[in-house]
């Protein structure tokens, strides 16, 4: 029984060695794989504006590399690549998969909701101040940021974005292995 229980012990404390010295070397945030497409198809939605706006105005405007708000929705495009990459590595039918669809519907959700209706009533007060009489003290000031949500179509054009995104994400590393 002693001879068994030190060889346990032995084959444990080999186990625990070995799995945190290949954790060590096999995980690093630059090999995050959901940490990876999630930046990506931000990348790409954020890209995607940023040409949007060139085309429509005719003019470079590198703000919109950060700009909230517009075609497709980052927000979406993020969240949802960043749960369909943990379902593909993970599983999907595990927890962490179901926290990040969670959280990703919530995201989605608000930028729809709150966020939209606060950019609709930014709109609107800045409507009320350009109407005020030059002596008001608020005439002034400076405009409030209308582009805060996204409609449902920007939001669904951003979630399909970061599915695609990650799936081929998924299918280049399939391939490569």
């Amino acid at each position: 029984m002693i001879a068994t229980s030190g060889t346990l012990i032995q084959n444990t404390s080999k186990l625990l060695t070995s799995s945190s010295s290949s954790m060590s070397s096999s995980s690093s945030i630059f090999t995050n794989y959901p940490l990876i497409c999630a930046f990506g198809a931000f990348a790409i939605a954020q890209s995607i504006k940023f040409f949007t706006f060139w085309y429509k105005e005719r003019q470079w405007d590198i703000k919109q590399l950060l700009a909230s708000g517009g075609m497709p929705s980052s927000h979406s495009s993020t969240v949802a690549a960043l749960a369909t990459a943990i379902g593909f590595q993970e599983g999907f039918g595990g927890a962490l998969f179901a926290t990040a669809l969670v959280i990703a519907c919530i995201v989605m959700y608000d930028a729809t909701g709150v966020r939209l209706q606060a950019g609709r009533q930014a709109e609107i007060l800045n409507q009320i101040v350009c109407e005020l009489p030059a002596e008001h003290p608020l005439f002034e000031s400076k405009p409030l940021r209308e582009l805060l949500g996204h409609t449902p179509i920007q939001v669904i054009a951003g979630g399909l974005l970061g599915f695609i995104s990650a799936v081929v994400s998924h299918l280049i590393t399939l391939a490569t292995s």
